[in-house]
């Protein structure tokens, strides 16, 4: 320094040069290894040391041609020795290593971590949370905060974890009593694959076959009292149902009752065509007839009905014209 306590150019190089240097180095080790904490630093020593840099050089300059400007003066070393304290923190900072900053922080990222653990129950990202979880405890140490988290994410994922597993019941239920069994088998094991460490998935498709084979058992119940009763437009419908779940040999022991309720089926239309002809109800007899050829198109009955059947639309189209 010169008499007047003003920095002489040459240390004014080597002061502002060294901080441009160091402050230069703290920013590219930043980028070089990703941390945001080192690269701040270096740009903040970069802008400070930019920004008085003219300042001083021209202090010097003034001084140099005898101006006398205490006022101005003052504030400039006030701003050198306030550049010289936040280079000398920038040391302290670049110098403390990884673990040591983390002591230091913390307080605050266990509250960081504490709320990114909420969010993620919130969310129902349990795996995330749990992997925040083991964070919590093994890096900051707070084994207590991890249990607690821990006990909560598990009873968050149990608690969803059942309500999920009712609503896929509910609509497997739903499956069963609209009697589509292979969209049920499907859903079971769709369930029983999502959710296989719950005991309320166990034996979804012994569930949906017993459902399945008590509805078939039900059906031939009904077709043998319709039969019996002469239910015969009943047990006619019943009877096709039966055909979608018996194979051919359990087929056999309803054969001959089959035969006798087709055949009194085949009658009933018959006299009901005959009727309906007789009283020239066109359009009934229409229907009637188009029946007897669709149930049983290869018997005689058929034939004659569709010899029959052009002159009775013609008929029933005369009578609604």
């Amino acid at each position: 320094m010169d008499h007047d306590g003003i920095l002489s150019p040459g240390w004014i190089a080597a002061i502002y040069g060294s901080a441009g240097v160091l402050a230069a180095a703290a920013a590219l080790r930043g980028m070089m290894i990703e941390n945001e904490l080192w690269l701040l630093c270096g740009l903040l020593g970069l802008i400070m040391t930019i920004v008085t840099l003219p300042i001083c050089i021209g202090l010097r300059s003034r001084v140099d041609k005898g101006g006398e400007q205490t006022i101005e003066l003052d504030r400039i070393r006030t701003q050198i020795r306030s550049l010289n304290e936040s280079m000398d923190h920038l040391n302290e900072t670049l110098i403390l290593s990884d673990d040591a900053r983390r002591v230091l922080n913390r307080r605050k990222e266990r509250e960081l971590l504490r709320k990114a653990i909420e969010e993620d129950i919130v969310e129902e990202d349990w795996e995330a949370g749990l992997v925040l979880v083991r964070e919590l405890a093994e890096r900051f140490g707070y084994r207590a905060d991890a249990e607690e988290y821990r006990d909560k994410i598990e009873e968050a994922r149990s608690k969803t974890q059942d309500r999920r597993v009712r609503e896929s019941m509910r609509h497997l239920d739903e499956l069963i009593a609209a009697h589509k069994w292979d969209t049920a088998l499907t859903e079971a094991a769709r369930i029983s694959r999502l959710y296989h460490d719950s005991p309320q998935v166990e034996g979804l498709r012994h569930r949906v076959t017993n459902a399945k084979d008590h509805y078939k058992y039900e059906i031939e119940r009904r077709f043998l009292h319709a039969a019996q009763e002469d239910r015969i437009e009943e047990a006619m419908d019943l009877l096709h149902e039966m055909d979608q779940y018996l194979s051919e040999h359990e087929g056999e022991q309803f054969r001959e009752v089959a035969r006798g309720v087709i055949g009194k089926a085949r009658e009933n239309l018959g006299v009901q065509f005959k009727l309906a002809v007789n009283d020239k109800a066109w359009d009934r007899a229409v229907d009637v007839g188009q029946r007897i050829i669709d149930e049983f198109p290869n018997s005689r009955m058929a034939t004659e009905v569709r010899s029959m059947i052009d002159d009775i639309r013609e008929r029933a189209e005369t009578i609604t014209r």
